[in-house]
């Protein structure tokens, strides 16, 4: 069976934050590289003395602080709340366990006035934004339209960022629709995965209103490394295909290379480590091939969210006429790994089905 990952823990920033404090004071009064560096540090916000042990220490542009709700604490949106709040924010989380909300609070409980509400719409009352990221289509629309839906608590001219990787179709719809009640939409799914999210280090797609996003960029840099605008409504589900797209092929491919070293009697980690400085390098090979060797698949995202997006992308690809036949091979080689019982394998698992006796 796969061995759980150790996450790294995260550091205390007491150290870090002296450093950065005394630097001025180190340097001659008169230096201006002293003052310089001085006026740069304070361009960022750190935590206090110790973190919350679900997200990794970083630090973040200085931002006014806003009223934002997250709904949704799975494993991305759990510690993608997390960095909002110690980036400054009052955060109110909603998730459909009450249990999980009530113990973010806690972890998070130095940070400024977190709360939790017992609904997505008592959640969105009077946030400026509304961050949100859970399983699908069906998922989304329950938690933002109805009566208890984050759309009847939201002030108008407020931002509903949606993260989840849904359908381009449903970022339509509830763009209209939010447009229709004088709120606003951006679709932004993320890519980077459980590590991303617990490091502040995920890369978002956003489609929609350019101005929407320029108003919501620097705050959801709290949780990421780019936050990218790439087009009109459903744009960033879109990008979010190509990205799957792209990552199924590649982890078929390194699943058959290593496979057929193992099989052919070679070293695969040296192997690796002299393959992975040459044309076939990727970020596949460089943080999940050695796993692979090892027969770990306990990295985060999971097959069954996988076949979930590759659904998404071969429904969008029949009705754009694009021909996708590796992607679709793929798709139901992911379909074996879980007649294995490896439905929460990460997808780097893809080499178990080829190493099956």
């Amino acid at each position: 069976m796969p061995s759980a990952p150790t996450w790294p823990k995260a550091p205390s920033t007491s150290q870090s934050s002296r450093l950065y404090a005394e630097q001025p004071q180190q340097a001659a009064p008169h230096s201006r590289r002293a003052i310089a560096m001085h006026h740069a540090m304070r361009a960022f916000s750190f935590s206090g003395d110790s973190m919350p042990s679900s997200i990794q220490a970083r630090s973040y542009d200085s931002t006014p602080s806003l009223k934002v709700a997250f709904i949704g604490l799975g494993v991305m949106g759990y510690p993608m709340a997390g960095h909002l709040a110690q980036a400054g924010h009052q955060v109110t989380v909603y998730n459909r366990t009450a249990k999980k909300a009530q113990d973010w609070v806690a972890e998070f409980a130095a940070s400024k006035a977190p709360a939790h509400a017992p609904t997505p719409r008592e959640a969105a009352a009077g946030a400026d934004i509304v961050f949100c990221c859970v399983g699908n289509d069906d998922d989304l629309r329950s938690v933002t339209t109805g009566e208890d839906g984050a759309f009847a608590g939201m002030q108008r001219g407020a931002v509903f960022v949606d993260h989840t990787t849904a359908s381009a179709d449903v970022a339509r719809e509830l763009y209209a629709q939010a447009q229709a009640l004088g709120l606003q939409f951006i679709d932004a799914p993320v890519s980077g995965g459980q590590a991303g999210a617990v490091n502040g280090q995920l890369t978002v797609m956003c489609g929609g209103d350019e101005a929407v996003f320029n108003t919501i960029k620097p705050v959801a840099m709290a949780f990421s490394r780019a936050c990218t605008y790439l087009g009109e409504s459903g744009s960033g589900q879109l990008a979010k295909m190509v990205n799957q797209i792209c990552i199924a092929g590649l982890v078929q491919g390194l699943s058959e290379a290593i496979a057929f070293g193992m099989n052919a009697g070679l070293n695969m980690p040296q192997v690796l480590d002299v393959v992975s400085k040459g044309a076939a390098q990727s970020w596949q090979m460089e943080n999940r091939g050695k796993t692979m060797v090892e027969g770990k698949f306990d990295f985060g995202f999971a097959v069954d969210w996988m076949r979930k997006d590759l659904g998404l992308v071969l429904d969008e690809a029949k009705r754009n006429g694009s021909r996708l036949p590796v992607t679709a091979l793929v798709d139901q080689f992911y379909a074996d790994v879980q007649q294995m019982g490896g439905n929460r394998w990460d997808t780097s698992s893809l080499i178990a089905r080829l190493n099956k006796k």
